[in-house]
């Protein structure tokens, strides 16, 4: 396996840059994800990486070697696509080993090697049917064994369990997280599904804009979002984002023509926060608590709708014009009232400015 370090990686189509200005380093053996909406530059990054587009600038490197101009089949990595991009016409086994034979490796070594990887991937019984009479999940295995049998440096994945249903896809994550553990390959794996690069990934990479807006592990990324993107893209619910100022010491949540105030220790308030100066204030709904009674630091909210998830309870609640997302574990969510009260941890607020950042 091999390191990837990409720098300064640019590309446009047209106007746009697809890609704008992206340094990553990933270490040899990680698994890392690339993460966002559509349209924000991760599927090219990953086409960058693997010679299937040229960068207008910039470099790319796999371990000690710069293979920004050299074409696909020299930059020893394996691709597997959204569509598995299986040959109709050839049996899996065929499939499989279509790697082995470009490189003319004797057809008895060849079926060997796909034999023994199949059989660690669990597909030893498909390898004379062809993919159209396979499942989905069968399918994603198969085009994961060419992959593997390439023996490539580098696995790149794009958005390969998008076509399975949601319980091929939890199992076909735990099968791919195994592999790579099993294996130590170094992957770049591109979703906009962000439980899956919580659920598979060592490092997550947040884009928007062909931009990197944060990278760290997925609980970096949760606990502590450097903007507000990742704060409101991150997270199932995402964070509760508010419109806040700072009044004699006090916070003061603006909500339309309602305004509500909490007191907080001014030693959880950043330095950065000016008395006056609007700024966003986040929180993560299971870091606030619904109550009945008013209480100190409450503030007062209208019940706007609770939805049961079978182990937990989302309840949302309105503050004016804006609506405040509380986590409760079922047995936590007792029938509220239409008034009910809120408060935040105080230990678990984040301040954002007004262009989005976090304030130290």
């Amino acid at each position: 396996m091999a390191s990837i370090t990409l720098s300064r990686l640019r590309k446009m189509f047209g106007k746009v840059a697809a890609v704008n200005d992206v340094s990553l380093t990933i270490a040899d053996g990680e698994f890392v994800a690339l993460l966002g909406p559509s349209g924000c530059g991760k599927t090219t990054t990953l086409r960058l990486i693997s010679g299937l587009e040229t960068p207008n600038s910039g470099s790319i490197h796999i371990g000690e070697r710069d293979v920004t101009a050299l074409p696909p089949r020299s930059r020893d990595v394996a691709m597997v696509f959204q569509d598995y991009a299986l040959y109709p016409h050839m049996t899996i086994l065929d499939n499989i080993a279509y790697p082995l034979k470009v490189r003319g490796v004797p057809r008895d070594d060849l079926v060997a090697q796909v034999q023994s990887v199949a059989q660690n991937l669990q597909i030893s019984e498909l390898l004379m049917r062809r993919p159209g009479q396979l499942s989905g999940g069968q399918q994603q295995r198969a085009a994961v064994a060419r992959a593997v049998v390439h023996r490539a440096q580098v696995f790149l994945f794009d958005e390969p369990l998008s076509n399975l249903d949601a319980k091929l896809r939890l199992e076909a994550r735990a099968f791919l997280r195994h592999l790579q553990r099993e294996v130590g390959i170094t992957a770049v794996y591109v979703t906009h599904d962000q439980a899956e690069a919580m659920a598979l990934a060592d490092k997550i990479v947040i884009m928007k804009d062909g931009k990197i807006m944060q990278v760290g592990t997925p609980l970096d990324v949760y606990r502590r979002p450097l903007n507000t993107f990742v704060a409101s893209f991150i997270g199932s619910p995402p964070m509760n984002l508010l419109p806040c100022c700072l009044d004699a010491g006090q916070l003061r949540i603006l909500a339309g023509d309602t305004t509500q105030t909490i007191s907080v220790s001014s030693a959880l308030i950043p330095a950065g926060v000016d008395s006056g100066r609007p700024f966003t204030l986040g929180i993560r709904p299971e870091h606030v608590s619904v109550h009945t009674l008013p209480a100190a630091d409450t503030i007062q909210a209208t019940l706007y709708v609770t939805q049961t998830l079978g182990s937990e309870a989302l309840v949302i609640a309105q503050v004016g014009d804006l609506l405040i997302t509380v986590r409760l574990f079922q047995d936590e969510a007792p029938p509220l009232p239409d008034e009910i009260y809120l408060s935040f941890a105080p230990d678990r607020l984040f301040f954002y400015d007004q262009d989005g950042q976090i304030l130290q």
